[in-house]
């Protein structure tokens, strides 16, 4: 049975950690917003772009040479997974939930004989993955760093990768990061971005059912120029929509710990006055029956 000094360590110990997880909370909640804004402000523009690139793509002139980052190399040997996670913890299943949906994927991937790389933006996606895939992780992007993201943190990463692909070391690229929804929802996403995977343009606005296009130069000058920037953009837009889930995620898990904690000092405090009633009562007895042999 644990000493009344010893429970009254435990519980200081934990209002101390009670205190820890509620500032978090609260500088996750102030994070929250900013980034929020910045991830609802670049999904129209990554939207657009792939609308107006789908444009130009059903309108290739027949026998132009259509751009390698549309049409690919040909082959789907060699599959290139870049995993973006956060580089700090104690934000419940953000970083864990991505892993695995990258995880899952290799594994198919492998399964069907193809060859997997693996690059990590993210410190804690890398610790996930190499206990299964060390000797497929060809790099590791830490952005510890950077305190706030930008359009030339993407380029960097884009660039990282077209060198790649333009050098044949992969013939499929595919994103993974986790899309925000809401402070409680953080959906894990896998998008692919080489091949340029062009949605129909459908649902873009026209301004004339009968409008014909012209385009100068050609279609397939405009997407050799649109496509690298179009790759810039998506991961750009995969950056700040995991910096809205992790903080989302991490306020949600903060607000858990601080009311476990609570719980946990209301339990602890019950055993520390039930023993202390105890010890109380058993001295009381010793002198009552002190007395009494007197």
């Amino acid at each position: 049975m644990a000493s009344l000094k010893d429970l009254r360590n435990r519980i200081t110990s934990v209002k101390a950690t009670q205190k820890i997880t509620k500032a978090m909370q609260m500088v996750a909640a102030a994070k929250l917003r900013r980034a929020q804004m910045a991830a609802e402000s670049a999904r129209p523009y990554a939207e657009r772009m792939a609308q107006v690139l789908g444009n130009l793509a059903s309108n290739l002139t027949p026998g132009a040479e259509t751009p390698r980052l549309l049409s690919g190399t040909g082959q789907d040997r060699t599959h290139l997974l870049v995993v973006c996670t956060a580089e700090r913890g104690l934000c419940g299943a953000f970083n864990s939930s991505i892993s695995r949906l990258a995880r899952d994927h290799a594994r198919r991937l492998m399964a069907q004989g193809k060859t997997v790389k693996i690059i990590c933006v993210g410190k804690k996606g890398y610790d996930v993955l190499r206990r299964e895939f060390r000797d497929q992780i060809v790099e590791l992007i830490e952005l510890r760093g950077v305190r706030q993201l930008g359009f030339e943190n993407a380029e960097g990463i884009a660039r990282n990768l077209l060198g790649r692909y333009d050098a044949g070391e992969f013939d499929v690229a595919t994103l993974f990061y986790s899309r925000f929804r809401s402070v409680i929802a953080q959906i894990p996403t896998a998008q692919q971005i080489i091949p340029a995977d062009i949605a129909p343009t459908d649902a873009a606005p026209a301004v004339s059912s009968d409008a014909v296009y012209e385009y100068e130069p050609g279609e397939g000058e405009i997407l050799a120029a649109l496509l690298p920037k179009n790759l810039t953009v998506q991961i750009l837009r995969a950056l700040l929509e995991n910096a809205a889930s992790e903080q989302g995620a991490r306020m949600g898990a903060m607000d858990s710990a601080t009311r476990n904690a609570g719980e946990m000092i209301k339990k602890q405090t019950l055993i520390y006055n039930r023993t202390r009633q105890a010890m109380i009562t058993k001295e009381l007895i010793e002198i009552i029956s002190g007395a009494e042999a007197l």
